[in-house]
């Protein structure tokens, strides 16, 4: 069945977050103001915008790390905008996440093996099982079966991060919230890892929110795009659409932020990208 076809894993209703200031009678800071979009079994959900515009947030918001004001998060029918501690651990096993920064994610004290078979022996999983996942996983991300006895430090960063996306998967996830997984990365692995995100998905049938500020990135993976600004979505609609031929000014000054190697080019980008700017 059709991604499209199929009724939405994730459904987020008018979310709302807020974060307390200073001062008694300071009202907080709202950082997301009303979003709304959702996510379907096998779908990747580009969620894009610059530094402070709330993308983070709103995967914060989905992990329970964010305080939720209001509006509804509906994981698979089920409200999950407050959940008790007990169903947020279970939650877990449901909704995991690849931070930016592969190294400062990982645990330095921690084999790779160790860091693999955690969350499954923290659930009870006998030991044989879980070495076993992790087996599966070392193979799936593309590293050799030796590296259950090595540390972080001793891969790159590339294959860290390779890493961090088999921890986020040992628990077979339904969604996996992707916040800037390959800004930290060179060009040519950043696209083997874009590679692989794919990959997973075309096999296990894992949903993405893949959060990042570059439209370029985005393209690669995302069925659909939201754009974020300033706290709201500006547009939404179809990957090629959005990345190629923006309707919205903002999402039209994103795009000619992205470099490209003809001079002449660039500089016509950056004339049209002033315009844009000007604009009342």
């Amino acid at each position: 069945m059709n991604a499209q076809q199929q009724n939405p894993l994730l459904v987020v209703e008018d979310l709302v977050v807020e974060y307390p200031t200073r001062g008694w009678r300071s009202r907080p800071f709202r950082a997301v103001k009303g979003v709304g979009f959702d996510i379907r079994p096998a779908e990747t959900l580009g969620l894009i915008g610059e530094s402070g515009s709330g993308k983070s947030t709103i995967g914060r918001a989905l992990l329970g790390l964010a305080p939720v004001a209001g509006g509804r998060i509906l994981f698979d029918g089920e409200d999950v905008s407050r959940p008790t501690h007990r169903r947020r651990r279970e939650l877990t096993g449901q909704i995991q996440v690849v931070y930016q920064d592969p190294y400062s994610s990982l645990n330095p004290a921690m084999t790779i093996g160790d860091i693999l078979t955690e969350p499954m022996t923290v659930r009870r999983t006998p030991r044989r099982q879980a070495l076993e996942r992790v087996r599966e996983l070392l193979e799936t991300v593309g590293l050799p079966a030796d590296a259950v006895r090595r540390l972080p430090r001793e891969f790159s960063g590339g294959q860290r991060q390779r890493i961090a996306i088999a921890r986020a998967l040992v628990l077979r996830p339904r969604l996996v919230v992707c916040d800037e997984p390959v800004s930290a990365l060179d060009l040519s692995t950043q696209q083997r890892v874009l590679d692989l995100f794919v990959d997973i998905q075309e096999r296990t049938g894992v949903a993405y929110l893949f959060v990042s500020h570059d439209l370029t990135v985005v393209r690669e993976l995302a069925h659909r795009v939201a754009v974020m600004y300033r706290g709201e979505i500006v547009e939404q609609g179809d990957g090629d659409t959005v990345t190629s031929r923006p309707s919205h000014p903002y999402t039209q000054r994103l795009l000619l932020s992205s470099p490209v190697c003809d001079p002449a080019a660039q500089e016509e980008r950056r004339a049209e990208r002033r315009r844009l700017t000007a604009r009342p």
